[in-house]
């Protein structure tokens, strides 16, 4: 039987593979005049939630068609996490979590909120595809680079770069296994400190009762159960903007996006383009996209 490392690793590698090659989902046509390039220049990043849902339905038949597997296939779960998982005679079941970033519209807006104690056996992945039109502002989606890391990895690295008590903590689901399928939680939230500066030196004393490793973030009900005595005792608000990947600090993450924004398209850089594109009326970035759409 294979294995869920062998069979995740071959899809990852596959998946990796993508890097330069359009996807025939969709086309946005070729403007005919200027102004209607600058028109386009202004709402072309709001093609990208419809684009990349759209490319990660893709990625399933894509990985079924590559062929090669064992027995079973990979499908997509909506709703359901990880979104694309192997069904077959495979323990654990292997899963890919796609996240799709659109750099022109700066930074990544996809969210991780995943329970780290989902990944103890490392049977999930995370991809994020970096994509952008082939002709900037239209053609077909153009995928410019792939990165691939564990699910693992990025709820500790969310983690950690979170939680600071007292004045942020990150809170588990808890345990929902006696719920229905549809009531399951499976998301870390994050609380802001709220408080008056005297309130937050009282949260610092409790904080500091707990020890040497009581900042040190855990998913532990004995260490959750002493944040709820915090979020009781003090007034804190839910963060709406919790978990976002262009925020977590992950390494490879950080090296990616840099990566993929000094990569040239077109004669300018995608960092270049987000800014000719912030400005089309400036008359040297509208120059440029005179350029573009004459090639």
């Amino acid at each position: 039987m294979t294995s869920c490392v062998k069979i995740l690793q071959a899809a990852s590698e596959f998946l990796a593979s993508f890097s330069g090659h359009e996807l025939n989902v969709l086309e946005v046509a070729r403007p005919d005049d200027l102004d209607y390039a600058i028109h386009l220049s202004k709402i072309i990043s709001k093609l990208s939630p419809m684009l990349g849902n759209t490319i990660e339905y893709r990625v399933v038949s894509e990985l079924n068609a590559r062929g090669g597997w064992p027995k079973g296939k990979w499908v997509r779960q909506d709703p359901g996490f990880p979104d694309t998982i192997f069904c077959g005679d495979v323990t654990p079941t292997p899963g890919i979590e796609v996240k799709t970033w659109f750099p022109l519209a700066t930074e990544i807006t996809a969210r991780f909120k995943d329970s780290i104690c989902h990944f103890a056996d490392n049977q999930t992945n995370v991809a994020m595809l970096a994509w952008v039109p082939s002709g900037i502002i239209f053609g077909k989606p153009c995928i410019v680079d792939v990165w691939i890391d564990t699910a693992k990895s990025v709820a500790e690295a969310r983690d950690l770069h979170y939680h600071r008590p007292p004045d942020y903590l990150v809170f588990e689901p808890g345990d929902c296994s006696a719920r229905t399928r549809n009531l399951q939680q499976t998301n870390t939230n994050g609380y802001k400190f709220q408080g008056t500066p005297a309130e937050f030196a009282q949260a610092e004393k409790i904080v500091y009762s707990w020890g040497p490793n009581g900042t040190t973030y855990s998913h532990r009900p004995e260490y959750q159960e002493k944040l709820r005595q915090l979020l009781g005792k003090f007034t804190y608000r839910l963060d709406t903007n919790f978990a976002k990947m262009d925020r977590i600090e992950h390494a490879s993450l950080e090296v990616f996006k840099e990566k993929v924004l000094q990569r040239k398209i077109k004669g300018q850089t995608i960092r270049q383009w987000t800014r000719i594109l912030g400005e089309p009326e400036n008359a040297s970035n509208a120059e440029k996209i005179k350029q573009l759409i004459e090639e």
